[in-house]
């Protein structure tokens, strides 16, 4: 045969070449669009956590959520780690099987913004000793709504729609997970409220079952994200547990996402006793690998005064050495980050800003 080469390829078919044309154009499309300016676009940032470390930064980027002349909003994602088992959430897992709504409820109310007669409500706890006593109405409406429709995510949804939340919020996974603690000494223990009232230093934790799946759309927004902050929080039961679910921790070593630690001020007496700023990243890291590339520290010190009360019971500022951080791989970026008051809080203000300001510089 004249003109051909035996050892090329064979010509594609049709229906190869097109195929072929379609995977070439959908990897355009993606580089193109993770190529566009942050100006032209959301900046989507996903916040993971749970506690109240979480609602503070969703409160922070829920005023900026929305675009603006010059500033083209934000796209947020909050992720809550879902072995929460102690008060209402707690009760409600273990009378009615239900997953854990607290953190979910509080991570909605703080993206709804402003001031709302329906916010106070989702927040109302019911007094007294017996019955309602202790449990919050946005737990028993999540709650209510999950069993009325037969899908938690539905009433996740359907209680965002109500307070006009200005982002998405998911459970790391719908599965029915207990946390389960090695302490120092070897002993294991079980469920995330016997862990915050055990004596002694934690050493590892991980999930039961192990390897839960992540919920639907958890993984894509990680692989979509700009940057992805993880904290403030308690680093044992509110930080961790979202990493060990299946997949996350391969999905922040893969995605082009700015992965940034936003560092405790205070110590917590019982959970992270004498731990430095270092020892967070690295308990991190042991977990589930090197996924950090920023931290974000305080830079501003409480009054002594403030120091003095929270020293008394056992909560002491979070050492920061940056060379460490440095020598560990992970870059630390020192901003003002309190809130004003006598209390040791972050600013959600403050600490929003920041992020924004990293997720659109790349640092």
């Amino acid at each position: 045969m004249v003109g051909m080469d035996m050892d090329s390829p064979l010509p594609e078919s049709w229906d190869e070449a097109r195929a072929r044309r379609e995977r070439e154009q959908e990897r355009e499309r993606d580089r193109n669009e993770l190529l566009q300016p942050h100006l032209e676009r959301p900046t989507r940032i996903v916040a993971i956590g749970g506690g109240t470390g979480l609602p503070m930064v969703l409160r922070g980027l829920a005023k900026r959520a929305q675009p603006k002349p010059g500033d083209p909003g934000v796209d947020i994602t909050a992720v809550v780690a879902m072995s929460d088992d102690g008060g209402s959430s707690g009760r409600l897992r273990r009378l009615h099987g239900a997953l854990p709504p607290g953190d979910i409820r509080n991570c909605l109310v703080a993206l709804a913004g402003g001031r709302s007669a329906l916010k106070e409500v989702f927040q109302f706890r019911f007094g007294g000793a017996r019955g309602l006593a202790g449990h919050a109405v946005g737990n028993l409406l999540i709650a209510a709504l999950a069993e009325l429709k037969g899908d938690f995510m539905e009433a996740v949804r359907m209680s965002g729609e109500l307070l006009g939340a200005r982002g998405t919020v998911l459970p790391s996974t719908l599965a029915s997970v207990q946390l389960v603690a090695q302490m120092h000494d070897d002993t294991e223990v079980v469920g995330e409220r016997n862990i915050c009232k055990a004596q002694g230093r934690v050493r590892k934790v991980s999930l039961s079952p192990r390897s839960p799946p992540p919920v639907e759309g958890l993984l894509e927004a990680i692989y979509t994200a700009d940057l992805v902050a993880i904290g403030p929080g308690s680093l044992y039961s509110s930080l961790l547990p979202n990493l060990l679910v299946d997949g996350v921790a391969q999905a922040l070593k893969e995605t082009r996402a700015l992965k940034v630690m936003v560092s405790n001020l205070m110590t917590q007496p019982g959970e992270t006793d004498g731990m430095s700023c270092l020892d967070h990243v690295q308990a991190v890291r042991d977990h589930v690998g090197p996924v950090l590339d920023a931290v974000l520290v305080n830079g501003t010190l409480p009054t002594p005064d403030a120091m003095r009360r929270y020293g008394r019971r056992g909560s002491f500022p979070v050492d920061v050495d940056t060379r460490e951080l440095i020598a560990a791989g992970v870059v630390p970026v020192r901003a003002d980050l309190l809130k004003e008051g006598s209390r040791i809080r972050h600013d959600s203000r403050k600490v929003a800003a920041c992020l924004l300001k990293m997720a659109r510089s790349g640092l």
